[in-house]
């Protein structure tokens, strides 16, 4: 296990890519809203000994190796630092840094343990650049042991979208009741209104016969997606519910409001998953086809003392 690196912060994982710099800006955004610190990590990968991606080399790896990857890391970091610096302008921010010689997948799923919330870039050096999704945001998203923020380098928004209202997609799951909570959070934090979206299908109501006419499902949805909202409504009488329901479909509908959303929080799963399943169809479209950020709602598992 890595040492213990921060607590209770927003950690963020960057590798000197505009994906990850746009991670960094919507953390410090999020770490000043929470009052947390901001916890900046670069993962160096060190490679086996003799060993290429195309099979043995002979030639040893330089006695300066480590020295040069650390080296390298810490201008990584530095260039973090100074988006940090930028985006946090007169904000009270507290941040902490590491350069890690580790796997970079299973030391960030460990380090999720500690934090509120991960933030990552969608896609990193390491992606191609038609991919849509790197292997490092994928992994967190399917295994982090806290809520999983993923950013793409085309989310922040201008000042005239700054009042934009956050997404949630409600289904009553579990899943779905986390990223009600989160999302009532993220809409108080940013004095904006809060768009619960919630997709009517038979498996609301057994009696409902698919295809029947949408009025007679509709007074259906509307009084469900109340009573899942009712607690939360009184719990945080600041934000203002816009409650929208929709025949079926839940992943195209949370696409097309997206667009005009700051933010968009979804379950890791659904009522539709197995309780084996790491991440729900509609989450899985939504991290990948999303254009602005969208946050997983993981359960925080933190790991042990």
């Amino acid at each position: 296990m890595p040492e213990r690196f921060g607590r209770d912060g927003i950690l963020v994982g960057v590798d000197g890519s505009e994906h990850s710099h746009s991670a960094v800006r919507w953390a410090v955004r999020e770490a000043l809203m929470r009052s947390v610190p901001l916890d900046l990590i670069h993962i160096v990968t060190t490679p086996l000994r003799g060993w290429g991606g195309l099979g043995l080399v002979t030639t040893p790896l330089p006695e300066d190796f480590g020295v040069i990857q650390e080296e390298r890391g810490r201008q990584v970091i530095d260039q973090a630092m100074r988006v940090v610096d930028a985006s946090a302008g007169s904000g009270k921010l507290t941040v902490h840094t590491r350069v890690f010689f580790c796997p970079p997948v299973p030391t960030l799923i460990e380090l999720s343990g500690l934090a509120r919330m991960v933030v990552v870039g969608s896609r990193g050096y390491g992606a191609l650049r038609r991919g849509l999704l790197g292997s490092v945001s994928t992994a967190l998203v399917h295994h982090a042991h806290c809520p999983v923020a993923v950013i793409h380098d085309d989310t922040i928004l201008p000042n005239t979208l700054s009042h934009a209202p956050v997404l949630v997609g409600i289904d009553g799951s579990p899943g779905s009741e986390l990223a009600t909570a989160i999302a009532f959070e993220e809409a108080s934090w940013r004095g904006v209104e809060l768009v619960a979206l919630h997709a009517f299908t038979d498996a609301d109501r057994l009696d409902y016969i698919p295809g029947a006419p949408w009025p007679d499902a509709q007074s259906v949805a509307e009084e469900t997606l109340a009573e899942r909202l009712a607690g939360w409504q009184e719990r945080y009488p600041d934000v203002i519910v816009h409650r929208v329901v929709v025949a079926e479909h839940p992943a195209r509908h949370l696409l097309d409001h997206s667009e005009s959303a700051q933010l968009l929080v979804v379950g890791s799963h659904g009522r539709g998953g197995f309780a084996g399943m790491q991440l729900g169809s509609v989450a899985n479209a939504m991290v990948h086809a999303a254009h602005i950020p969208v946050i997983v709602a993981r359960p925080r598992t933190p790991i042990a003392e």
